[in-house]
């Protein structure tokens, strides 16, 4: 259904793109729904109250725009945010105000964690909204070797190797008691699979496959799958990502709501459905935007993330970006995140 709106959006005439734009960034400014008269009134445009109701009705019929409840006005759906996005935004670059700021911000840590914690508070303190960051994958980083050995007859103990020698060990309770070949053919199979592979794509194929039935799949290999999930979970980081500023959140209205809050809240602190969204854009070029429920996580349907990759010696470590509701302000948003990682790798590049 989406997709088909969205299809839909390569109909709207000029007028109702301009229509759309100036409806978006009115809301974004004050977050009431925009009636017709606010409407006409800021596109600028000399039309009778009819012809902007037509336009409006032609937008809510596109999926673009939205009545909330029972007001007259009007506010953006994700699609309409994402037409907007990808169509009408223009990004302009910072002041040179805001960029000496952010350069002062990311100068005087001497070590990369610190730089780290550094750069979410400039993403925070520039666009007021919670800025996160990724904590660095390092090339050396590597799935090794995995082996599981029986403590009892459903307990095992699972040993990970990494690329750079560290040892992982975690133990596991089975629903069903394995055979040490079991175990060993178990093993095997997922070595074959990730052997030399970053750690990050292994995490990343471990939670697709774990999402999709796989019906050449048996039982052995299923199990196997489960098992490296939780050891490769144990070998992760203590802190994954870095995130600043979640109390900006509560000055937005559709967020604001105390369950809602807490929502977000907790989704922040157990980072685990976060850490997969940050690991989806790590391969990706340039800024990418998430809108609503384009994310796939059901936490954040009424939010937008923007992201963007940062890197040492060329090489792509990590991610950064912006959480914040879907009516933030995308074109400073872009900029203060693009910026942001520049900055950043400059600044890993000098440690």
């Amino acid at each position: 259904m989406v997709e088909q709106k969205i299809n839909e959006t390569k109909q709207v005439s000029e007028r109702a793109q301009h229509f759309l734009k100036v409806l978006i960034e009115r809301y974004i400014q004050d977050g009431h729904p925009v009636g017709s008269r606010t409407l006409a009134k800021d596109a600028g445009l000399d039309l009778s109250p009819a012809t902007v109701r037509n336009v409006m009705s032609d937008l809510e019929d596109m999926g673009l725009i939205v009545s909330p409840h029972t007001s007259s006005g009007r506010v953006p759906t994700d699609a309409g945010y994402r037409l907007f996005i990808d169509t009408l935004l223009t990004v302009r670059p910072l002041t040179a105000h805001d960029l000496a700021s952010m350069r002062l911000g990311l100068e005087g840590p001497a070590n990369p964690n610190a730089l780290i914690e550094q750069a979410t508070q400039v993403l925070s303190g520039a666009t007021q909204l919670a800025g996160v960051v990724m904590m660095p994958r390092h090339e050396h980083d590597a799935f090794r070797q995995i082996e599981f050995l029986p403590l009892s007859a459903k307990r095992i103990l699972a040993i990970l190797v990494t690329g750079d020698g560290d040892v992982h060990n975690r133990i596991i309770d089975l629903e069903q008691a394995y055979t040490p070949a079991r175990l060993e053919q178990a093993a095997n199979y997922l070595n074959s699979l990730f052997k030399g592979q970053d750690m990050g794509e292994v995490r990343r194929r471990l939670f697709e496959d774990l999402k999709r039935t796989h019906r050449h799949m048996d039982s052995v290999m299923m199990q196997a799958v489960q098992m490296a999930q939780r050891v490769v979970e144990a070998a992760e980081p203590k802190d994954d990502y870095l995130i600043a500023g979640q109390t900006n959140l509560m000055d937005f209205e559709e967020l604001a709501s105390m369950d809602r809050l807490k929502q977000l809240f907790d989704a922040f602190n157990k980072k685990r459905e976060i850490l997969h969204l940050l690991d989806r854009c790590i391969e990706a070029e340039g800024v990418q935007i998430f809108v609503g429920e384009e994310s796939g996580y059901r936490l954040l349907d009424d939010c937008s993330l923007v992201t963007t990759t940062y890197r040492v010696e060329d090489k792509i470590v990590g991610v950064l970006g912006v959480i914040g509701p879907t009516r933030m302000n995308y074109q400073r948003v872009i900029s203060v995140v693009d910026v942001t990682a520049r900055l950043l790798s400059a600044a890993l590049r000098q440690q």
